[in-house]
Parts: structure tokens; C-alpha cells; sequence
């Protein structure tokens, strides 16, 4: 088990830094919107690149911090009745939820989509706005984007493992916004790190 919580702390640092690069996107989101309501109501300038590249910037957010939410616990469920639930049940629904719901599905629409974004790269599919950007770009993200929903999501099932075998506590990852508990795996390092002290003396 040591092993996989060792490539679980990969995955979780790899989507960490993905999703707080990405996140900045919305910023510069924010600078091309702003610099294209200027040169709209100032100089009587637009252009459809600079308008679909704010598409593509919110799409790439949207899609590639995806992985990065799932591993901050930060996820939709229907947070009422999932807090009722003991805590051996919760565990149980998320790997039931992951294995036959998270893991098929991004495997399947990341495969799927493969063929989407080839055809449009292979085309050089470009915009239906006359001045707009190439497509296959965007396009790629959606497949990455999938791909890297589904390795977080075999994170989130080892750790999950891992808290019913007991290599983790029970409460690891309870609550909302735990940040601090999963950014990068730092605290599952400390964890395993006291427990091999433990076990030398």
C-alpha cells in the first residue's frame, strides 16, 4: 500500500501545480477582455481571435483544473445527505462512485474525444468567425483534460483504499475546502514518514 499512496502523492502534486497554473488563466481571461472592451468603445477595433481566445482561456481552466478539484475534495455531491452517512459508508459510496462511475466514464470520453480532436488537427479545422483562431487546439484539451480526471481519479481511489485499510486516518478527507490536507500529498508524506519512525524504534 506504501507504494500506491507513493504514486498517489505524485499524481495529487502533478495535478496540484496543473490546476494552480491554470488558474491564472483567469487573469489573463480577464486582461484580453479588458483590453477588448477598449479598443472596442475607444478605437472602434475587434477581432474575433482575441474574443474566442477568451473562450479557449475559460475552457482550459473549466477542463484542466478539473483533476485539481476532484483531488481538493472539492467536488458536487449532494452534500446534505452524504453528511448523515458514517463515515465507512461515505468511503464506500466514492469508491463505488469512482469504479463504476468517474474511472469509465473520463476513460471513455477521453478515448472518444482522441478521434474528435485528430480529425480536427488533421482538417486544420479553423473558426466559422471570420479572423477566429484554428480549433484543434481546444480540442486537444478535452481528451487532457479526461486523461487527467482519470488519473486523479486513481488517486482518490488508493487514498480511499488506503483510509479502510487504516494507512490513513479515517477523517483524511473529511469536510470542506481541504486545501491544506492535499496539496501535493504533504501530509500523507508526514503521515507515512511518523509510522516508519515508529515502527525503527
Amino acid at each position: 500500500m506504501q507504494g500506491l499512496l507513493a504514486v498517489s502523492r505524485w499524481i495529487d502534486a502533478t495535478t496540484r501545480v496543473i490546476g494552480q497554473s491554470v488558474a491564472w488563466l483567469v487573469v489573463v481571461a480577464a486582461i484580453i477582455s479588458a483590453g477588448n472592451a477598449v479598443s472596442r468603445k475607444l478605437f472602434d477595433l475587434s477581432s474575433n481571435a482575441w474574443l474566442e481566445m477568451q473562450w479557449w482561456l475559460f475552457a482550459a481552466v473549466f477542463l484542466l483544473a478539473a483533476p485539481w478539484t476532484l483531488a481538493l475534495n472539492e467536488h458536487i455531491r449532494i452534500d446534505i445527505v452524504n453528511e448523515r452517512f458514517p463515515r465507512w459508508m461515505r468511503n464506500a459510496i466514492e469508491i463505488i462512485g469512482h469504479v463504476f462511475f468517474l474511472l469509465p466514464m473520463a476513460a471513455l470520453v477521453a478515448y472518444t474525444s482522441w478521434d474528435f480532436f485528430v480529425s480536427s488537427w488533421q482538417q486544420n479545422e479553423q473558426s466559422s468567425n471570420f479572423g477566429g483562431l484554428p480549433q484543434w487546439p481546444v480540442k486537444f484539451l478535452i481528451p487532457l483534460a479526461f486523461a487527467l480526471l482519470s488519473v486523479q481519479g486513481v488517486s482518490e481511489l488508493i487514498k480511499r483504499i488506503a483510509i479502510i485499510n487504516g494507512d490513513l486516518p479515517n477523517d483524511w478527507l473529511d469536510g470542506g475546502h481541504p486545501a491544506a490536507r492535499t496539496a501535493g500529498g504533504l501530509e500523507v508524506a508526514a503521515i507515512l514518514g511518523d509510522r516508519a519512525a515508529d515502527q525503527k524504534r
